[in-house]
Order: C-alpha cells, then structure tokens, then sequence
C-alpha cells in the first residue's frame, strides 16, 4: 500500500481510492448517527495515511478537548524517547532514583484515606508504572503484580520523566512545564501537530500533596491531532523517514505487558504500555489482534489497526466504554470496509 504523510493539510481521499467500500463505510456512518442520537460526536476515518472520512455532530471539528487517558499514550512514547535519548537507563529503572519525592506521601496527605507512599513503593519501575501495574500508594499490592487502572501512577512517571529533562519542580509546580514540553519539541512538532497541554487535577482534599502525585499531564486536542498520532503509532513511530518514536517501544509497547501476562487473569490480557492491546483478542475479538487504542474518559479513542493501514479517532464516540457493543460495532463495519 502507498504510505503518505499529512503537512499542515491532510490529503483527503475517495474511499474506494484508497481500497475502501463507499457502502460498507456508509453502514459505518448510520450505525454511528443511530447510536449518538442527539449526542455530539466526532469521527475521523484515516486510510493509507489519507482521510477517508470524517463526521461530527455537535462539536467543531478543530476544537481541541481534553483527551483523557488516551493522553497515557504519548507518556509511553515519551518514555522510550527518554531512554533513546538517555534521559532513562531502561524501563526496568526505579522510578524513585529520578522522583525521590514520590516517597514522601505520609499517611493522611495522599488522595484518599489510606493511599499514602509505602517502603515497598521504592521498588517501582517505569515499566510497572506504564503498564498500570506498579500499586503505588495502592495497599496489599506488590508492584508489578496486579493490573490496576490509576492516575497517580501515571503522574509519578511524568514527573520522573519531566525532571530528567528538569522540566518539573515538585515544590513549584507551576514554575515549569512538566512533560507536555518535550512532548511538544518531540512528538508534537515533528508530525505538525497543533494539540497543547496543561496540568489538571481531581477534586481532592485540602492536606493532598498534589505538587507531588498529581498535575495530571492533560492534551488538548481535535480528532484530526488524535489521528496524526494514531497515524505515528499506526508507523511504529515513524513519520515519512524520520523515527519519531523508536521502532522497537513501539512494538513492544503495544503488545500485552509481561507483568500482566504473569501474574494477572487472561481476561486484562489487553494492556501494555498505555496502549490497549489486542494480541490476545480479549478486548475486540472480531478485530484483527495486531490493532490497538489509545483511550479515555468522555469516550475519547484512538484505535489504529497496521494491517488495515487504518485509523479511526473519535473525540467523544457515542459510547459509554470502549468495550461496550455500541463501540465494538462502529470499529467491525469500518474494518469490514476495508477487508
């Protein structure tokens, strides 16, 4: 198949151009107007690297809104960056020797009663804190041990990250720019991006100390920004002949995470390094099992599928879980599109 990259336009394409089924797309558009009623959404169809389609309902099509979660996949392609760079050692470095201060979470200072810093914490990795998997501030979980979806987590691994590049001060969080910065000079810019960032928050008690766990990473971004990405990933980190993203993260980050094919039930095999995964066909198991998503809350969703040479973004979809029948549904017509 032809590979082409967008500039600061993208190319748009005829469907059966770019070996897809006008029909079968058309049943994808209905099926998606059927299932948002009168609620926004907003999808774009990317094939060979060529729109193919594009729809919304409710919400501009340039607005950028917070991605959520699905923003956890750029910490990952920050994170092999990072090491590719030597910023970080490897993934399996303690996050500890470039946070210390990830540590000092005493009791009645974390997020909720009972999650503080404890002694076995000082053992995490980056890799068990990507894969969702390090408990950190997590009681009764030993880390890399059990699967456990988290934000605070996530935010010990920006800020490790971030401080490498010293690009995040925990005692004034707001003096520097934390890990959006080096996601812009080096993810961002280099595909022509236009997404931005910022740190945002939970509503948490008054004593947290969210200079420490929190200042979430937050991405700014229109479904079009979620499709360069989609389409940098689709490309193991590629865009046209530049390694944007090192190759080998990329694949290994978008493979079920080893601590959790371990030592975690066969049903949460679908998670590797803040990607969700499909290697094992647990989480869309009519779907080719080399695809793989981005996600997050608000039904935010990057799903790129290499075998297809397909993307599709959503920013929201009209679902309440990306493993919901509703979601599942819209993915299958646009695959069968381009069977």
């Amino acid at each position: 198949m032809e590979q082409t990259f967008p500039g600061d336009e993208w190319e748009q394409a005829d469907p059966q151009d770019a070996g897809v089924s006008p029909d079968k797309l058309e049943a994808a558009r209905e099926l998606l107007e059927a299932q948002a009623g009168e609620r926004p959404y907003r999808a774009v169809v990317v094939r060979q690297g060529r729109v193919v389609a594009e729809w919304q309902q409710g919400v501009a099509t340039d607005q950028q809104l917070g991605m959520a979660s699905a923003a956890k996949s750029l910490y990952s392609s920050m994170l092999g960056i990072a090491i590719a760079e030597g910023r970080a050692g490897s993934a399996d470095d303690k996050a500890v020797d470039y946070y210390a201060e990830m540590m000092d979470v005493p009791e009645g200072r974390g997020p909720k009663p009972g999650r503080f810093a404890r002694p076995e914490d000082r053992g995490i990795t980056f890799r068990q804190l990507i894969s969702n998997t390090s408990g950190y501030m997590k009681p009764g979980e030993t880390p890399g041990s059990v699967f456990h979806y988290q934000t605070f987590g996530m935010n010990i691994l920006c800020h490790a990250i971030a401080t490498a590049y010293g690009l995040y001060d925990s005692t004034d969080p707001q003096r520097l720019p934390g890990l959006g910065k080096p996601i812009e000079d080096r993810i961002r810019n280099p595909i022509g991006g236009v997404w931005s960032y910022g740190f945002t928050n939970f509503d948490l008690p008054a004593e947290s100390l969210i200079n420490i766990f929190g200042n979430y990473t937050q991405c700014y971004a229109s479904a079009r920004d979620m499709a360069r990405m989609g389409l940098l990933w689709l490309h193991f980190g590629r865009w046209g002949n530049v390694h944007v993203i090192p190759e080998n993260w990329m694949r290994e980050a978008t493979q079920t995470a080893p601590d959790i094919k371990a030592n975690c039930p066969e049903e949460q095999w679908c998670y590797g390094y803040a990607f969700w995964t499909n290697d094992y066909g647990k989480l869309w198991p009519s779907l080719p099992r080399d695809s793989f998503a981005a996600s997050g809350a608000g039904s935010k969703h990057i799903w790129v599928c290499p075998s297809l040479d397909l993307v599709v973004t959503q920013s929201p979809g009209p679902y309440e879980n990306q493993r919901d029948d509703a979601n599942r549904e819209f993915l299958a017509r646009i695959a069968a599109a381009c069977g």
